[in-house]
């Protein structure tokens, strides 16, 4: 195997555990990305592989769930980046424009803050 093979950089990109893909089984699913994400057959590979492997070795093996679970982290990370655009950032603009009128000038920047944004929509959400 050579260094600049891309099977080396899978392998060094995710620690090829199972307990890590069935921790990102369980994420896909408490988000509901798992079934709409994958297909029949990705969902498979990562099924397969966390009940009868106990650490990837292929090369081949450790290319595809590597890429199976990137696709899950994007997805994950798309509707994360929807969440702040639809909730937190009208949430932040409506707090920014009541503690402007109460006479809090420097709240003007939180309207376009995203840690902000990002705050109130994840804590929205939970209630």
């Amino acid at each position: 195997m050579r260094v600049g093979d891309n099977s080396v950089k899978a392998q060094s990109d995710i620690s090829m555990s199972t307990k890590k893909l069935s921790e990102a089984k369980k994420a896909a699913l408490r988000r509901g990305v798992w079934f709409r994400t994958l297909s029949r057959v990705e969902r498979g590979i990562i099924d397969l592989t966390v009940r009868y492997v106990d650490s990837i070795k292929s090369s081949k093996l450790a290319n595809l769930v590597t890429a199976i679970i990137e696709k899950l982290q994007t997805t994950i990370e798309s509707m994360a980046d929807k969440l702040v655009r639809t909730v937190g950032l009208p949430l932040a603009r409506k707090i920014s424009s009541i503690a402007v009128s109460w006479g809090n000038r420097s709240a003007c920047k939180w309207a376009e803050d995203l840690a902000f944004a990002k705050y109130l929509a994840f804590n929205v959400s939970k209630a």
